[in-house]
């Protein structure tokens, strides 16, 4: 399950981030916004395995619930609706986002204790590493 991801975690670096918003289609002043925030990440599973994932920044905090391996409708931080899927692979939690004939990937996993985020778009990887806070 998803167990390990649960807690609070804090944004410590970012590679290629404006790269990714820009493939995905983000404006240049939502790009802005996005390169500044700092965010912290609040995932927490609930009852009956619904995952809680919440973004928050001084700009806006959107939340996610979804169970893993059911489709739901997203909108998200950038406006985008999107078909989402969030399954667990290897112990990766994968979120797939689909519109307009689009798809991205962003796969989260721990590793030596650290949340690392890979946003995938094409062939734009931006690696966004988070860690926990005490």
């Amino acid at each position: 399950m998803a167990e390990q991801f649960v807690g609070n975690w804090t944004l410590t670096s970012s590679e290629n981030f404006d790269e990714y918003m820009k493939a995905i289609g983000v404006g240049f002043a939502t790009r802005q916004m996005g390169n500044m925030a700092k965010p912290n990440l609040v995932i927490s599973v609930e009852d009956a395995g619904l995952i809680s994932m919440k973004s928050e920044t001084t700009f806006k905090t959107t939340e996610l619930k979804f169970k893993l391996n059911e489709e739901f409708d997203e909108t998200t931080a950038d406006g985008r609706k999107t078909k989402t899927i969030f399954t667990l692979d290897n112990g990766k939690l994968v979120q797939l986002q689909t519109w307009d004939g689009k798809k991205t990937t962003l796969e989260r996993e721990i590793q030596d204790g650290k949340l690392s985020a890979k946003c995938i778009m094409d062939d734009v990887v931006a690696v966004r590493t988070y860690e926990k806070a005490a």
